[in-house]
């Protein structure tokens, strides 16, 4: 069987997405909605959680939302008034159902459920510190650190057990979970993962974006603060202040390519960062060109602003086909090669014959870029100009998105001249760092206090990477517990 994903390597793979909601008679309908608009933050494999005040109710499945909970069989059996729900695209742990969130225990105070987007750093040693006290491990999936964690809390409440858990953990994570008649959500102490609070009538609802809250109806109340700990009951929401205050770090991927460009996250809208982006992107590395194409889709806001701004041209040489799936064809060398077309096939009346500008928004291992340059000089053009929206990805991300080793990195291993050679580009030029912070609204880099989470490009990681600098013992023991 031959499906899309190898041709999708170089995009770096999207994290995952939580939603929760409280205090509606639809809750379990309402979540899955939710979980349809943050699909394209996890494929993998999407879940629900329900409590109907006597009893809690789930459903677990590898694959997409539409194809899981569409049918009034499941959302009927997921009865109650609060939900939590899940959509996976795995950074720890296998793609198995035994990994699919929310995860589920039962505690002495009750029933309690976990969904979280992110990554712990320091998983692997607090896992084999667990499990020397006893801890037996059902899944091998970040996320069930905290669980356990929380099990073996002195703390009474539910309240009291989450925060000394997450006093433990280092990482990123935004978090939704479900206990008995709450739900809470949390963000890491430095904000790197999103998380939103809305309102639909008289319920309050959690999610990764803004446009889960759009496709149910909810108002935008505002963004969960870094550090904060929100928690929904029957008398409303209130907040829970557990850490130290400490200088935000927002993903700045988020921008670039993660969110929807319809939400709006940390205050702005990502359709704007975009476009603003694509503008700063021209300024710095304009050309004498005829055409500015966009990759579709993550490249299309950018490739409007750097049309804008340049005065060439804006038109879509590059049509998309939305409805890629897998295929009876056998993978032979021959239908690898073919395979781009699944996705992209260029049009060749806005191309042939003209000094192409094609605009994307990231390069990671080059293998897509090659195959579109390729399809857009067979359609005729005669320069092809490569502008990415985003600065070269020299480090892979350990914060909760699935980057590939350094070495595998097209920017860490050549120069952008190199970049240009290898991808067949007559030219190529990547935005500056300091150019995608003033798209931003920044002044540039702040070197010792940026206002983001940049570490992919700068390799300047402000959470530290426990498991990786110095415990190669609890590496070799989470890879053990993965394979097992």
């Amino acid at each position: 069987m031959l499906t899309t994903h190898p041709f999708d390597d170089d995009k770096l793979r999207e994290e995952c997405g939580v939603f929760g909601i409280h205090g509606h008679g639809h809750a379990s309908a309402l979540a899955a909605l939710g979980l349809h608009a943050l699909q394209h933050r996890g494929q993998e494999a999407a879940g629900v959680v329900t409590y109907d005040r006597e009893h809690f109710h789930a459903h677990h499945a590898m694959g997409h939302v539409g194809d899981n909970f569409s049918s009034e069989t499941v959302i009927g059996r997921l009865r109650g008034h609060a939900a939590v729900g899940h959509v996976r695209y795995s950074t720890t742990g296998d793609s198995v159902l035994r990994n699919v969130q929310p995860l589920f225990a039962d505690f002495e105070f009750g029933g309690f459920a976990l969904a979280h987007n992110g990554n712990l750093t320091n998983a692997a040693m607090l896992r084999r510190q667990l499990v020397r006290r006893g801890c037996l491990f059902q899944s091998t999936t970040d996320t069930e650190v905290i669980v356990h964690l929380m099990a073996t809390s002195r703390g009474g409440s539910v309240i009291d057990r989450m925060v000394e858990a997450l006093r433990q953990v280092e990482g990123a994570y935004a978090i939704v979970a479900l206990a008995n008649d709450l739900v809470i959500g949390v963000r890491d102490p430095l904000g790197v993962r999103p998380l939103v609070l809305g309102r639909i009538g008289d319920s309050h609802v959690l999610a990764s974006e803004s446009c889960a809250l759009d496709i149910i109806g909810a108002d935008f109340v505002r963004d969960v603060e870094p550090g904060e700990m929100v928690v929904l009951d029957a008398s409303g929401v209130h907040s829970v202040r557990p850490f130290l205050v400490q200088h935000r770090r927002f993903c700045i991927f988020e921008y670039i390519y993660f969110a929807r460009p319809d939400s709006v996250v940390e205050g702005s809208s990502v359709y704007e960062a975009r476009r603003h982006i694509g503008m700063e992107l021209a300024r710095e590395s304009n050309i004498d060109a005829d055409v500015v194409i966009p990759v579709p889709d993550s490249g299309v806001p950018a490739a409007i602003g750097y049309a804008a701004q340049s005065g060439i041209p804006f038109e879509l040489g590059i049509i998309r086909n939305h409805y890629v799936g897998r295929t009876f064809i056998e993978p032979t060398d021959q239908i690898r090669n073919l395979g781009v077309k699944l996705k992209h096939n260029a049009n060749r009346q806005m191309i042939e014959g003209k000094r192409v500008v094609l605009v994307d928004d990231s390069i990671v291992r080059g293998t897509t870029s090659v195959k579109i340059i390729e399809m857009v000089r067979r359609a005729g053009a005669k320069e092809v100009h490569m502008r990415i929206s985003s600065p070269p990805t020299m480090h892979p991300c350990f914060y909760g998105v699935d980057t590939p080793r350094k070495e595998k990195l097209l920017a860490h291993k050549y120069t952008v001249e190199e970049m240009a050679r290898y991808i067949g580009a007559d030219s190529l030029a990547f935005i500056s760092i300091d150019g995608l912070y003033r798209a931003l609204k920044e002044p540039g880099r702040n070197g010792d206090q940026p206002q983001y989470c940049d570490a992919c490009f700068t390799g300047d990681y402000p959470i530290r990477l426990l498991d990786r600098e110095g415990d190669s013992q609890g590496l070799s023991y989470l890879a053990e517990a993965r394979a097992s």
